[in-house]
């Protein structure tokens, strides 16, 4: 390891001096390990700083069995000193999940080299196992992960949101509010499929008699944390038909509306040839959207949020714009919806969303929802 250690790059540097191994563990654990808490929140603000400068930051998680033990103590020391050793004093150490796994928050390593993140791995990863070679006892489990490269699409919903630990809901407050807002969406989407069940047989036979293929249209989205789910609507395009037009549309769209037709602040993609006559209406009056009430009752989406992107469309997002997904479950509707829906930019689309994520509550999701059907059937900015 010793022979490594000239090549190491700027941000990877000795912090402490090897005097400082004989530390006792209550005083390092008290200078250098921030509480669950508190390294939460700063995960959080460096995600906020990667978002806006592009500076990318490296999250390590080093996980133990150990930690329960009573030795638990003497086993993070070990850890937390050889860390220290090959790190710099701006990297943060802290838990990430109290006594089972530790955090290490690698600040701004910026636009690093494949060869110079593997080299900080092996760093730390030979660090980490010098100083348990003795004891052979503790199983470690480490793991690198890059941000914002590494904030795609999850298959597994731990893994989906291993960026947003403050997004899952942890303390009661926020599990009270998570639960209320669940159980609103049970109810409202069961009672609307009641509701509007002699209209969605209207407007199944409309579709059925006006055009060819099935009645239903179902794709995947992306919702939160990135996990895609099957998305249902009424269809309202010919079958078989070319999505170039709509990729085309959306890539000028999200790169700030160049090409596109508007007027008044409108941005939106108008004479689609691929829409029928009969979806232009579901469409402008959002009644194409109802078999979404399905996928609220699922739990896939809820009554009030972000409204889901394709793959296509999420790929050519910045990272600030993937907010709006990955921080929230997709909903029906939104603040775009009631407030903007396509007379707004997509960057304030995408504010309007992050607004709403600072400000939720089971009365602002009301508010929206009894703000929605004036935005539906007046068609206003409807695209």
């Amino acid at each position: 390891m010793p022979s490594q250690k000239p090549v190491l790059l700027p941000w990877v540097k000795k912090t402490t001096h090897k005097n400082d191994r004989n530390v006792s563990p209550q005083k390092l654990l008290q200078i250098t390990v921030m509480q669950e808490a508190a390294f939460s929140q700063m995960l959080r603000l460096e995600r906020r700083r990667t978002e806006r400068s592009g500076r990318q930051f490296m999250l390590v998680l080093i996980s133990s069995k150990g930690f329960h033990a009573t030795s638990g103590g003497t086993l993070v020391h070990r850890i937390t000193t050889a860390i220290a050793w090959g790190t710099r004093e701006t990297d943060i150490l802290g838990w990430y999940e109290g006594d089972l796994t530790l955090g290490l928050l690698m600040t701004e390593i910026g636009e690093a080299s494949p060869m110079a993140i593997e080299v900080i791995k092996r760093r730390i990863s030979t660090e980490v196992q010098d100083a348990l070679r003795s004891d052979n006892h503790h199983q470690l489990t480490i793991t690198f992960r890059l941000f914002p490269q590494e904030m795609e699409t999850k298959s597994d919903e731990k893994d989906g949101y291993t960026f947003y630990p403050d997004l899952s809901q942890k303390d009661a407050s926020k599990k009270r509010k998570e639960k209320l807002k669940r159980i609103m969406d049970i109810i409202g989407s069961l009672s609307a499929l009641m509701i509007f069940s002699p209209l969605i047989v209207i407007v199944a036979v409309f579709i059925k008699l006006s055009s060819k293929g099935p009645v239903l249209f179902s794709q995947n989205r992306i919702g939160q944390y990135g996990r895609e789910f099957k998305f249902f609507k009424f269809r309202t395009m010919y079958v078989n038909n070319d999505s170039s037009i709509h990729r085309e549309y959306t890539a000028k769209l999200i790169a700030g509306h160049g090409g596109l037709e508007h007027g008044n602040g409108l941005f939106k993609l108008v004479n689609d040839p691929r829409i029928t006559f009969v979806g232009r209406f579901l469409r402008k009056t959002s009644l194409d959207e109802l078999p979404q009430f399905v996928n609220v009752l699922m739990g896939s989406m809820s009554l009030v949020g972000p409204r889901p992107p394709l793959s296509y469309e999420y790929q050519r997002y910045q990272t600030w714009h993937k907010r709006r997904v990955l921080e929230l479950k997709p909903g029906l509707t939104g603040l775009w919806q009631v407030e903007g829906r396509s007379r707004t930019t997509f960057d304030d689309m995408v504010r309007l969303d992050l607004r709403y994520a600072a400000t939720r509550s089971i009365w602002v999701d009301l508010k929206i929802l009894l703000r929605t059907p004036a935005a539906m059937f007046t068609g206003h900015g409807a695209c």
